[in-house]
């Protein structure tokens, strides 16, 4: 299979496979995931993909896709393995209503035992660095990993509720105070007209970055809103772009040389 991207804002040129995995998981049943690779040989950088709500549907298989054209080995694990494995919810009310029911269900200990997993796995199959991409939901368990796993670079995709703690994986502590054990650099990526991170939210993530000293760069898109890497072509360009920007430059640095960027 060879994809390449010309919307998206980057070229990848390898050709990739796929492959669907399931991977051990201490403290449940096995977890299924989504992955895709560069066919050439490697070693290849490893890249996380967090899903959104809906599971690890088309959308996020196309992340991941896109990722492998460029050079990583990308795995979306599915979150949901404990409680509705494998599933893939409509984009509708009825899917977004079941994706929040499912997510109640998704503790953040839970959580980090399934990225402790996926990261394992992609470094005992070869990626010695390991970055995530999260979109929704999956950017703030982007963000979360970024705060107990020695991940180089996380991008995050409008990530809610990070200086709350309304839902499971954002308690006891609001996961935006655990910044300061971040060693990685963060991208963080959302729209001006977010309904789920209104400006007062979006001035305390860029406030707890820059007093964590965390290497980061925040970008706020004007006039798109929630999921803009699915619905708006140009924004999703330059994020892309970013987000290569970001993977290429830390893939084979240790997390700790990068400097800051705001």
């Amino acid at each position: 299979m060879n994809v390449t991207s010309t919307d998206s804002g980057t070229t990848g040129s390898y050709p990739i496979r796929t492959e669907r995995r399931d991977i051990p998981v201490g403290d449940g049943p096995a977890m299924g995931a989504y992955v895709a690779r560069p066919s050439a040989p490697g070693p290849f950088p490893g890249v996380l993909v967090g899903m959104e709500l809906f599971g690890v549907d088309a959308g996020v298989r196309e992340v991941c896709d896109r990722l492998a054209a460029l050079g990583f080995v990308a795995l979306a694990p599915d979150f949901h393995h404990r409680t509705a494995p494998g599933s893939e919810l409509p984009r509708d009310p009825e899917g977004r209503k079941r994706g929040f029911e499912l997510l109640e269900l998704m503790t953040r200990a839970q959580v980090l035992s399934d990225v402790g997993a996926a990261v394992d796995h992609l470094r005992a199959t070869g990626s010695e660095r390991v970055g995530m991409v999260g979109l929704s939901v999956g950017g703030h368990i982007a963000y979360l990993a970024a705060t107990e796993f020695d991940l180089a670079a996380v991008a995050v995709f409008y990530g809610g509720w990070l200086p709350t703690t309304d839902i499971p994986i954002s308690r006891p502590e609001p996961t935006l105070s655990l910044t300061p054990k971040i060693t990685g650099r963060v991208l963080f990526l959302v729209g001006e007209e977010d309904h789920l991170i209104p400006p007062a939210q979006r001035r305390e993530i860029a406030d707890a970055l820059r007093e964590a000293g965390t290497p980061h760069e925040t970008v706020v898109y004007p006039g798109v809103g929630h999921g803009f890497l699915r619905t708006d072509r140009t924004t999703s360009a330059d994020a892309w772009r970013r987000v290569h920007a970001l993977l290429a430059g830390t893939a084979a640095q240790p997390p700790r040389e990068l400097s800051q960027s705001t």
